[in-house]
């Protein structure tokens, strides 16, 4: 009896101390999730875009957490605004339960198009009441969308085996961000063998290009020899990057092939006289086709066809001197029969051909992502193949208007306008922009004498400037999308002038405002844009309250 009275007694402890054990075991256990760490950023960015990434945390337990320290790292290649080395590590006052807190850290990334870019965080914290650390960790991705570089290797389509032949690498940026410690490689093929280059590199395939400045850029140029089997294709290879802290970050990279031929013909062509011509729209475009024999033989029954293609063609106006070209067709085709240098072109011997063609004035566009328009024509001279292409400049037009009645300022006195006394009116500046993106544009007018600015412009904060000297108006407008004023709004301003008549000018029409000129950078060809609107008088043509006011009492 008085055992089992005891065993009981025992197993009544027992069960105590197992419950003292787990309040104790729960008391001072602690799990990582009562700690919630986020890493946010966005999902994409352009290369150069600065970026913030942010740490949100949570201390969802019941224990304070102490001696906390924040370790973050940015994403390799990136160029982060706090911390060195690509790591920033920061030390967290305590976390009470409950509390949450936001940290914020900016940087640019760079890197290839397509390329991820992780961002890690871990924090290292004790709970109150233990001696074990714990850690929390989470990361982000984004991704890089676009490179504002272009990074293009020109080569002939062929050449013969060991035959010195010359090419080029074209760079330009359009980033916004200044892109420094710039290197450019470039791989050559089996076979290759390199003579010379323009600017002159480090070894044979690299070259510094330090510093650049969006709309700037350069080119390389190359030349060697390439031995091969007829027929073969060699690759060249090019990469465009920056070195940071000891790695070398991939901005850009661009490939091409030629081909090894038994090169019979050579093709070369000119446009409006020039090799390397831009056009633009409404041009007359006056194209000479070149061939060469640099066979050991003489060649003879000859054909050629040129196949032209873009939108900015207008077919209808195609004319090609002893050339055959049918209306819907975009081949232009010259026969043996018609063309003495094809019946029979000897050794060494050159022929040419000739044809004229227009660019539209305008043409159909379907977005505001249509854009960059390109002329090609593709040359085939018996089996010998070439395919040339113009860059077609954007139209930028600025249009100008001036209103007595209007709904920006509200004008005031005597219309007609009167010597001796102040007649305000209002100057509306449009700008339009259709094919290419288009930047640095600037419009400039010249006021008279005895036209003046109130100073009331919208938007308030528009670049509006006046020299006082010149009486030159210049707006600063900057950056102007291709589509806008088809697709995207159209870029204007609005602003005041104060009109004072001198007793010279009664009974005729004055000038309120000089022509009006626009001009600006287009980002696809690289050409120099202009357009202007005529000048306009106190007639006020766009104003119908206005009509036959015009002439100065």
């Amino acid at each position: 009896m008085r055992l089992g009275r005891f065993t009981l007694v025992l197993a009544a402890i027992a069960l105590i101390l197992a419950g003292l054990g787990v309040w104790f075991w729960q008391k001072n256990t602690y799990s990582t999730e009562n700690l919630k760490l986020e890493l946010l950023a966005p999902q994409s960015a352009s290369m150069g875009e600065e970026i913030t990434y942010t740490i949100r945390y949570k201390n969802n337990g019941d224990a304070r957490l102490e001696n906390a320290m924040l370790i973050f790292e940015y994403p390799s290649g990136s160029m982060p605004s706090q911390g060195t080395n690509g790591r920033l590590t920061q030390s967290i006052e305590d976390i009470y339960p409950g509390q949450e807190q936001n940290l914020s850290f900016k940087a640019r990334l760079f890197g290839k198009e397509g390329e991820l870019k992780e961002a890690k965080v871990l924090m290292q914290y004790t709970p109150k009441n233990l001696n074990a650390k714990f850690e929390s960790n989470t990361s982000v991705t984004t991704g890089i969308s676009q490179v504002p570089l272009n990074f293009e290797l020109d080569l002939p389509s062929r050449t013969e085996s060991s035959q010195g032949f010359t090419f080029d690498l074209n760079y330009f940026s359009n980033s916004e961000y200044p892109l420094s410690d710039l290197r450019i490689k470039i791989e050559y093929p089996e076979g290759f063998k390199f003579q010379s280059a323009s600017p002159v590199p480090i070894g044979e395939n690299e070259w510094k290009v330090g510093l650049l400045n969006k709309a700037s850029g350069g080119r390389i140029s190359v030349k060697g020899t390439l031995q091969g089997e007829s027929q073969e294709v060699k690759i060249f290879r090019a990469i465009l990057g920056s070195w940071k802290d000891g790695k070398f970050t991939v901005f850009k990279e661009a490939a091409k092939g030629i081909e090894i031929t038994n090169l019979k013909l050579l093709i070369s062509q000119t446009v409006n006289g020039s090799p390397s011509y831009t056009a633009s729209p409404g041009d007359a475009l006056h194209y000479v086709l070149s061939f060469k024999n640099v066979d050991e033989k003489s060649l003879e029954n000859l054909f050629l066809i040129v196949n032209l293609e873009g939108r900015p063609f207008d077919l209808a106006s195609v004319k090609a001197e002893q050339g055959k070209f049918k209306e819907g067709d975009t081949s232009i085709v010259w026969e043996a029969k018609d063309v003495s240098r094809l019946r029979f072109l000897g050794k060494g011997e050159e022929g040419k051909v000739e044809f004229w063609v227009n660019v539209k004035e305008n043409w159909e566009v379907f977005s505001s992502q249509d854009e960059n328009f390109t002329l090609r024509d593709k040359v085939i001279l018996s089996d010998t193949k070439e395919e040339f292409e113009l860059k077609v400049n954007s139209r930028l037009v600025v249009e100008q208007s001036t209103h007595y009645q209007d709904e920006v300022f509200g004008n005031a006195g005597p219309l007609p306008p009167q010597a001796g006394a102040q007649t305000t009116y209002t100057v509306i500046w449009q700008v339009k922009n259709v094919y290419n993106d288009a930047e640095n544009v600037t419009v400039r007018a010249t006021l008279p004498q005895e036209v003046s600015l109130t100073g009331k412009i919208f938007p308030d904060n528009a670049p509006l400037t006046l020299d006082s000297a010149s009486r030159e108006i210049v707006w600063k407008v900057g950056d102007v999308p291709a589509g806008t004023g088809t697709f995207d709004p159209i870029t204007s301003i609005a602003f005041q002038v104060a009109f004072l008549p001198t007793a010279s000018q009664k009974g005729s029409v004055a000038q309120i405002i000089g022509e009006a000129r626009v001009q600006g950078s287009d980002v696809f060809s690289e050409q120099t844009l202009a357009g202007s609107s005529k000048p306009l008088t106190t007639n006020l043509p766009d104003d119908p309250s206005a009509q036959g006011k015009g002439i100065v009492q």
